[in-house]
C-alpha cells in the first residue's frame, strides 16, 4: 500500500501560537531562505537575537571585511605555521595565531556569510507610537509544508493582520501578501533595511551605516532597483510592489514600503542577485504558484515513512522529526556549496562550512531517494582540487588533502583544531562510492574519479609505515573526530583507521569497475593498517588514550561510528557492542553533539539491536532536542540554537534503520518486531 504522503507531511505542518525566540519558521530553496518571527517577516529581529537570529542567506552571500595592510587582505602565507613531529617528519600546520592575533582573527572571520536584508513590518499604534513585540495578540504563524507557504494572523488593538509569504524555488525571489484594516488607515507598513556585513551570528552589523551604502540604480510606480556596495563587494535587489504602493528612502541603506490607497491588501516581491537584474520579476501570484507545485513534487518523490498505527508512544514524535529534517535540509543543505552547520538561517563560525560535517548535512539525500539534491554540491569539490593537493604537497604529501573549515575559495581556516582533523578526508570517496550504488553506471566513475583517487592517494601517503611494528599508522600529529584529544600524542583512532581501510579498499574497487591495475601501495597500506585499540574488551578513542571512558567521555564517542556509520571491515561486533553500551551507560551525553545519538543508533541496527537504536536516536538530552520548528537545538551552546547535522544524523539514520545496508537481509532492521512499531516506507535506499 503506498503511504499517504499528504497526510503524513500535513499532520506535522509546525504552528507557533506563542512569541518564542527559538521558534521561527523559514522559507527557502536550497540556494536562498528567509528566517521570519511570528508575523511572518523580520518584524521583531532584536527579540530574536539570542535565540533564533532572523536573517535572509543565500549561498553567494559574503562579505570580506578590508585587512589593514597594503594589499587589503591578508593569506595564509602571512601566518606563521606550527611545527609538530609526525613519524620523524616536521609539518607545519595553521593552528596557532599567538603573535599574529589580527592575521589569524581576520583569516577565521574572512570572507563571512552576509545578512542580504532584513524585511519586516512597520506597524503603528493609534497614537502612532511603534508597536512592539508585547502588543501581538492571538498570534498564529504556521508553515505549510505542502505548499511551502508561512501563514501567519495575529491582532494589533483590535485590528487582524495577516501575512503570507514563500520563496521561489528556483529563484532567490520571495513573495509576500499582507492583508489588514491598518493598511487602509496608514498604520501599516513594510520596513526594508540592509546592513553591514559581520562576522557574528547575526551575520548584520546596524551600527556602521557610513561603511555601506545602498544606491538606486532605477525607481518607477511601484518598483525600486538597488545596488548594495560594502566594500568590495556588491549584490542587487529589485522589490515590486502592488498597484497603490509606494517604496520610499528612510534613511542611506533603509526603505519603507506603503499603500496610498485605501485598499487592505499589499503585495510584494523582492528579488536579490549578486549579478544585475535586467529580467522582470514574476508576479506575486505565480511565485505563491511555483512554490506550491515545487513542494508538491518534493513530497510525492523520493522516500517516505509513516510511523501511523505505532503503539510505542514515540513513533509520533520521530515521524515530526523526520517530516520537518526533510524540509529543513531541503530549503537550508541542498544549495551548490556544502553548508554551514546552522545553513542559510544565521552565522555559526562566520558562515563557512565544516567538510567533516558535509557528511552529516547530505548523505541522507542518496538514501530517501533525492541523490539530485547532494550532487549539487559535490561539483565544488573539483574546484579546489587543485588547491587540496597544493595543501597536501606543502605538508609533504602526495594526492589531495581537503580542507576543514573553509569559505567557497577552498582554503582552510586556521583554528587549533581544524588544520590536524582527518576525518573528512575519506568523505569524497563515500559520496561517490553512495552515489554509484544508486547510479551504478560509468557515466558516474568517470565524473568522481579523479576526486576518488587523488584522495586515495592522499590517504595512502599519510599513512606512516611502523617498521618496528611492522605497519602503518595514523598519526602523530592529529586530531581524532573526537576533538578533545592532545595531536601530539594520538595515534592510531579508532573511527579513522577503518575510514582510512574503507576508502582505500572502495578506490581501488573503482580501479577495477574502471578496468585500471589495483594501486598496490593502496593495497598495502590497507592490508597492513595498525589494528583497531582495544583495551578491557572495548574499542579506545586511540591508542595511546589512558582512559576513554572515564578521562575523555565526552564530545563524541567517535570509536562507534567505525561499525555504524562504515560497514566495519576491521570491527569486531561483540566488542562493538561491549563499546556501544559502555557509551550508553557512562558517556557525558550532555556534552555530546546532536549527531552522535543518530551515530549510535546506527551502531545499534547493525549490531541487531533495534532497542538500542531508538533509545539512541530518541535520548533525552539537551543536545537532541528537536524544537517546535524541526530544528535540532545545541541546549547548552548559546552559539548553536540550531545543528542541521543533527537532523540530517536523523534522516540518515532513520533511513538506514528502514532500508538496511548494502548485504543486509533484514527488513526494518532498526525497528523492534514486537509489534509495537507499524512502518510503511516507500522509495529509501540502503546505507552502504
Amino acid at each position: 500500500m503506498a503511504v499517504d504522503r499528504y497526510n503524513v507531511v500535513t499532520r506535522h505542518n509546525p504552528v507557533i501560537t506563542r512569541i518564542d525566540p527559538f521558534s521561527p519558521l523559514s522559507v527557502g530553496n536550497g540556494e536562498f531562505a528567509f528566517t521570519a518571527d511570528i508575523t511572518g517577516l523580520q518584524t521583531f529581529p532584536e527579540f530574536y537575537e539570542n535565540g533564533i537570529p532572523l536573517c535572509t542567506q543565500s549561498q553567494w552571500g559574503w562579505h570580506t571585511e578590508p585587512a589593514d595592510n597594503e594589499s587589503g587582505a591578508y593569506s595564509l602565507n602571512d601566518l606563521r605555521k606550527e611545527i609538530y613531529e609526525a613519524n620523524g617528519r616536521s609539518v607545519g600546520y595553521n593552528t596557532s595565531g599567538k603573535g599574529q592575533e589580527k592575521v589569524y582573527n581576520w583569516l577565521r572571520q574572512n570572507p563571512h556569510r552576509l545578512h542580504l536584508g532584513q524585511i519586516g513590518l512597520d506597524i503603528k499604534k493609534e497614537d502612532l507610537s511603534p508597536v512592539t513585540v508585547w502588543d501581538i495578540e492571538n498570534p498564529r504563524h504556521m508553515l505549510d509544508l505542502w505548499s511551502g507557504i508561512m501563514q501567519s494572523t495575529f491582532t494589533v488593538q483590535g485590528f487582524e493582520v495577516e501575512t503570507e509569504a514563500c520563496c521561489h524555488p528556483k529563484k532567490d525571489i520571495l513573495a509576500f501578501r499582507i492583508r489588514s484594516g491598518l493598511l487602509g488607515r496608514k498604520r501599516l507598513g513594510i520596513k526594508v533595511r540592509f546592513p553591514y556585513g559581520s562576522a557574528a551570528k547575526t551575520a548584520a552589523d546596524w551600527k556602521n551605516d557610513e561603511k555601506h551604502y545602498t544606491e538606486i540604480m532605477d525607481s518607477g510606480q511601484s518598483f525600486i532597483y538597488l545596488r548594495r556596495r560594502l566594500d568590495r563587494d556588491q549584490y542587487f535587489v529589485k522589490i515590486v510592489c502592488s498597484e497603490g504602493a509606494i517604496i520610499e528612502r528612510t534613511g542611506r541603506n533603509s526603505f519603507v514600503i506603503r499603500n496610498v490607497s485605501e485598499r487592505d491588501e499589499l503585495e510584494f516581491s523582492c528579488c536579490f542577485s549578486p549579478a544585475e537584474i535586467t529580467e522582470e520579476l514574476p508576479l506575486c501570484h505565480d511565485i505563491f504558484n511555483e512554490s506550491r507545485k515545487h513542494w508538491q513534487d518534493f513530497w510525492n518523490g523520493g522516500g517516505m515513512i509513516d510511523f501511523g498505527g505505532s503503539t510505542d508512544k514515540r513513533a509520533g514524535e520521530l515521524e515530526r522529526r523526520v517530516i520537518l529534517s526533510m524540509y529543513l535540509t531541503a530549503i537550508q543543505c541542498a544549495g551548490s556549496l556544502p553548508p554551514q552547520e546552522t545553513g542559510l538561517t544565521f552565522n555559526s563560525w562566520y558562515g563557512k562550512f565544516h567538510l567533516e560535517m558535509h557528511w552529516w548535512h547530505g548523505v541522507h539525500f542518496v538514501l530517501w531517494g533525492r541523490p539530485e539534491l547532494f550532487e549539487k554540491s559535490l561539483w565544488w569539490y573539483g574546484s579546489i582540487l587543485d588547491r587540496a593537493k597544493e595543501l597536501a604537497e606543502s605538508q609533504g604529501y602526495k594526492g589531495a588533502r581537503w580542507p576543514k573549515m573553509t569559505s567557497p575559495e577552498g582554503y582552510d581556516s586556521p583554528s587549533p583544531i581544524g588544520p590536524l582533523l582527518i576525518w573528512q578526508q575519506p568523505h569524497p570517496i563515500y559520496y561517490a562510492e553512495l552515489l554509484y550504488s544508486v547510479k551504478p553506471y560509468r557515466e558516474t566513475l568517470e565524473k568522481y574519479k579523479d576526486i576518488v583517487f587523488e584522495t586515495a592517494e592522499f590517504m595512502a601517503s599519510y599513512a606512516a609505515y611502523d617498521g618496528k611494528n611492522n605497519r602503518y599508522v595514523l598519526g602523530p600529529a592529529l586530531i581524532p573526530a573526537q576533538e578533545n584529544h592532545d595531536p601530539r600524542v594520538t595515534l592510531n583512532p579508532t573511527f579513522e583507521l577503518e575510514y582510512w581501510v574503507f576508502g582505500l579498499k572502495t578506490a581501488n574497487e573503482w580501479r577495477k569497475r574502471l578496468g585500471l591495475d589495483i594501486n598496490t601501495k593502496w593495497e598495502d597500506v590497507v592490508n597492513n593498517l595498525a589494528e583497531l585499540p582495544v583495551k578491557d574488551n572495548l574499542y579506545l578513542a586511540h591508542e595511546n588514550c589512558p582512559d576513554t571512558f572515564t578521562l575523555f567521555n565526552r564530545d563524541h564517542p567517535s570509536m562507534l561510528g567505525a561499525l555504524g556509520i562504515l560497514p566495519g571491515t576491521k570491527a569486531d561486533p561483540k566488542i562493538m557492542l561491549n563499546t556501544l553500551l559502555k557509551v550508553m551507560d557512562s558517556w557525558q551525553m550532555e556534552n555530546v553533539w546532536g549527531w552522535d545519538f543518530p551515530m549510535m543508533a546506527m551502531t545499534a541496527a547493525r549490531l541487531g539491536r533495534p532497542d538500542l537504536a531508538l533509545d539512541a536516536l530518541l535520548y533525552d538530552s539537551p543536545k537532541n532536542v528537536y524544537l517546535p520548528n524541526g530544528h535540532n537545538k545545541q541546549a547548552t551552546r548559546e552559539d548553536l540554537p540550531i545543528y542541521l547535522p543533527g537532523n540530517g544524523g536523523l534522516l540518515t539514520a532513520v533511513a538506514m534503520m528502514t532500508a538496511g545496508w548494502r548485504g543486509c537481509k533484514e527488513i526494518l532492521p532498526g525497528f523492534p518486531k514486537d509489534g509495537t512499531w507499524k512502518v510503511e516506507w516507500e522509495g529509501i535506499n540502503p546505507m552502504l
